[in-house]
C-alpha cells in the first residue's frame, strides 16, 4: 500500500507501517523526529493528500505518486477544536472569545480537508472536538490502554472505508496521560506526559506505539 501519514513528525504510525512493508510517508512542515528523513516529506500535507504528486523527502531524493493513495492518516492540529479547551474558548460564563472561535473555524477547515480528501480510505485523528464547530460525527474512541500502554487519553477516529481499530493489549491499571483540561495547570500530580518531557504540546501530539502498530496491522497487513 502506498499511505500518506499527514501532520506526523513523530513518524510512529509511518515507520509502523513501514515495518510490514509498506510504501508510507510522513508528512509534517516540523522536521522529522523519527530518525527516518527518507520517508518524511517536510511541507505542506494538503498539497499532497489527493496523490497523483510528487515530492522530495528529507534525504533528498524525489518520489512519484501516480494515482491516488491507498491509504491517507491525519493528524491535524487539535489546539483550537478540542473540547479540552473549552475554558479558553468561554474565558467568561456565556462569553465568546471571538479571536479564539475564529481560529477553531480556520482549523475545522483544515481537518475537513483531510476528512474530504480524494482517497478512498481515509482515518483523522484528534481528541473529542468542542461541539461549537460541528465537525461530523467521529466513528470511535480508543484509549492507550486498549493498546499496551498504562495511560488513559481518549482520542476520536472519524474512518471511511476502514474498519474500528480493534484492542490489542488492554491494561488495567493506568492514570491519566494529562489533565482533564489544557487549561489547567499541573500541580504537582503524576502524569504520564509530565513525567517523560516538560514539552506537553509535544508530547501530547506523539502517536502511542501500541497504537500506530494497531493501525499498521489491522488497516494495512503484512505487504
Amino acid at each position: 500500500m502506498k499511505v500518506l501519514i499527514a501532520c506526523e513528525e513523530s513518524q510512529r504510525v509511518c515507520m509502523a507501517f513501514r515495518e510490514l512493508g509498506h510504501e508510507a510517508y510522513s508528512c509534517d512542515i516540523q522536521d522529522c523526529s523519527g530518525g527516518h528523513p527518507e520517508w518524511h516529506i517536510k511541507d505542506d500535507a494538503l498539497k499532497y493528500i489527493n496523490g497523483r504528486c510528487s515530492f522530495i523527502t528529507c534525504d533528498g531524493k524525489a518520489h512519484e505518486i501516480s494515482g491516488k493513495w491507498d491509504l491517507l492518516i491525519a493528524h491535524p492540529p487539535c489546539t483550537y477544536l478540542s473540547n479540552a479547551g473549552a475554558c479558553r474558548l468561554y474565558p467568561k460564563k456565556g462569553q465568546l472569545n471571538q479571536e479564539r472561535y475564529q481560529k477553531g473555524l480556520e482549523a475545522k477547515e483544515f481537518f475537513m480537508m483531510f476528512y474530504n480528501a480524494d482517497c478512498d480510505k481515509i482515518a483523522v485523528e484528534n481528541p473529542i472536538p468542542s461541539k461549537i464547530f460541528c465537525l461530523p460525527k467521529y466513528t470511535q474512541t480508543i484509549q492507550p490502554y486498549q493498546y499496551g500502554h498504562p495511560y488513559s487519553k481518549k482520542t476520536c477516529l472519524w474512518l471511511k472505508n476502514l474498519p474500528p481499530l480493534k484492542p490489542t493489549e488492554i491494561i488495567s491499571d493506568y492514570t491519566p496521560y494529562l489533565p482533564s483540561g489544557t487549561g489547567r495547570k499541573l500541580k504537582g500530580k503524576s502524569y504520564g506526559a509530565k513525567e517523560q518531557n516538560r514539552n506537553r504540546k509535544v508530547m501530547r501530539s506523539k502517536t502511542f506505539p501500541g497504537i500506530a502498530r494497531a493501525m499498521a496491522e489491522q488497516w494495512g497487513g503484512q505487504a
